[in-house]
């Protein structure tokens, strides 16, 4: 899979390293511009089903690191996640991605803030996980990503499911056949692997946003 479906990967949970991160490893990963606090918890809920939105906990992004603004009388956990500081993807994840997604966007963040460089994140947080200071899922879960405000990479609003455990083969995808995005020209897909991976299901077409058989 090409590092841009990685950097799709920033959005639901994996590190959120973009491909230009990735390139630039040894650089400070560089601090997300704030946004106005109302307009960030609109835009974090904008993610989550109407129902699932009165009642998600919400996180804001202070220079310090993420802060929880509202409890959760679900289980649910709506945040805007920073897949670069450019980036904007929010989200909205369940009671099992509360507990296992989570964590490690809030670890990348307040690690950002005390200005390490990608490479020095994302050993951090491996080692984390590795460790088990860090969870990973032990059920299936779902992340909504229902916001049309999902900024580098674009991409469309989308459902991910996680601990499925299936991969593209499993859903007849061709995993080498990638669109202008750089993920899987099918429908439905699997982004990475691992107890991390997610079968995502745009609700619109993503790539050049056509179908792709009506592309030239």
């Amino acid at each position: 899979m090409s590092l841009k479906a990685i950097g799709l990967l920033g959005l639901i949970g994996h590190i959120a390293f973009s491909s230009t991160a990735r390139a630039q490893s040894g650089q400070l990963a560089g601090t997300p511009r704030l946004l106005n606090r109302d307009k960030e918890i609109a835009l974090a809920l904008s993610s989550c089903p109407t129902a699932v939105a009165s009642k998600a906990a919400v996180y804001v992004l202070e220079k310090s690191g993420y802060l929880r603004v509202r409890e959760s009388a679900s289980g649910f956990t709506a945040i805007v996640q920073h897949p670069s500081p450019t980036g904007q993807a929010p989200q909205c994840m369940d009671a099992e991605g509360t507990r296992t997604f989570l964590p490690r966007m809030l670890r990348v963040a307040e690690l950002r803030a005390q200005g390490k460089t990608e490479a020095e994140t994302q050993s951090i947080v491996a080692d984390a996980v590795a460790k088990g200071a860090i969870p990973t899922p032990q059920r299936p879960g779902v992340i909504y990503m229902l916001s049309k405000e999902n900024i580098q990479p674009t991409f469309p609003p989308h459902v991910m499911f996680y601990g499925t455990h299936l991969a593209n083969a499993d859903l007849g995808v061709d995993g080498r056949d990638l669109g202008p995005d750089g993920n899987p020209t099918a429908p439905t897909f699997v982004a990475g692997d691992g107890p991390y991976a997610l079968v995502i299901v745009p609700l619109g077409p993503h790539g050049s946003e056509v179908p792709h058989d009506k592309r030239d």
